[in-house]
């Protein structure tokens, strides 16, 4: 097991990638502090794990808050008593552009940045004694244009950025810092965008494939299995990277 003995807090654990992430992540041993503002969701996802023999807490938590931020930390260090791995995958999926109001704007940057660089601060309080590893969610909106969608795009640039700079900093503590990049992934969030756009899925799903190498779009799955790469001693001399998990989009 990968991860066996570890302790990782995921945030955004309660769907979609982070909810994988937890999955495959207790699957291969790590203790687990889950965090997320769905509480039902998230308790769901936290007795799944636990039923098929896992060590899962869950913390109702609204990263845009600084009080939940602090209390990530301080949970996950008074269950566990350390922190070895910091995936960051909450967001908030402001999918707008010039029409995005300034309350879009205020909860697109509260959670995606402000959010992801405050629970990284107050967990690398403790991950410093010892080392780790972080991995961020950001997205092949970190690269390329999209219609639209700046409101959310700028926000994983940057997360992108972001990362780069974790990682120089925290270089000297044994913290590597790496950031995963998806593309179009199935989770609630695209049904959701489906439903406020009135797209059908399967005209989705051709339309995203295509733009592809592999002519379709990704399972949350298989961007855990990047998370637990990056997470594990396998990426020992890896940090301050960007990892594309995009069927080959941006290589077009």
């Amino acid at each position: 097991m990968r991860l066996q003995g570890k302790v990782a807090v995921i945030t955004g654990a309660s769907a979609g990638i982070g909810q994988a992430i937890a999955e495959l992540f207790a699957e291969e041993g790590a203790k687990l502090v889950l965090a997320d503002v769905d509480a039902k969701n998230g308790g769901q996802v936290t007795e799944a794990i636990r039923a098929k023999g896992g060590d899962a807490r869950f913390f109702e938590a609204d990263i845009s808050k600084d009080a939940d931020d602090r209390r990530i930390a301080r949970e996950a260090v008074e269950v566990f008593g350390r922190i070895d791995v910091l995936v960051n995958d909450a967001a908030a999926f402001v999918l707008k552009g010039f029409d995005a109001t300034p309350e879009d704007w205020q909860r697109s940057l509260s959670t995606n940045v402000m959010g992801t660089a405050l629970v990284t601060k107050y967990a690398v309080e403790h991950m410093k004694k010892t080392g780790g590893a972080i991995v961020n969610l950001a997205s092949i909106s970190s690269f390329v244009a999209q219609p639209d969608f700046f409101a959310y795009s700028a926000t994983k640039a940057a997360i992108l950025q972001m990362t780069r700079n974790m990682a120089l900093d925290l270089g000297p503590f044994n913290i590597r810092v790496n950031c995963i990049c998806p593309g179009t992934i199935l989770t609630s969030a695209t049904y959701r965008h489906l439903k406020n756009t009135g797209m059908s899925f399967e005209d989705f799903e051709a339309a995203e494939g295509a733009k592809t190498f592999l002519g379709r779009i990704g399972q949350a799955r298989e961007v855990a299995h990047a998370a637990l790469f990056l997470a594990s001693n396998e990426a020992s001399y890896i940090t301050g990277a960007s990892l594309m998990v995009d069927g080959g989009y941006t290589a077009q």
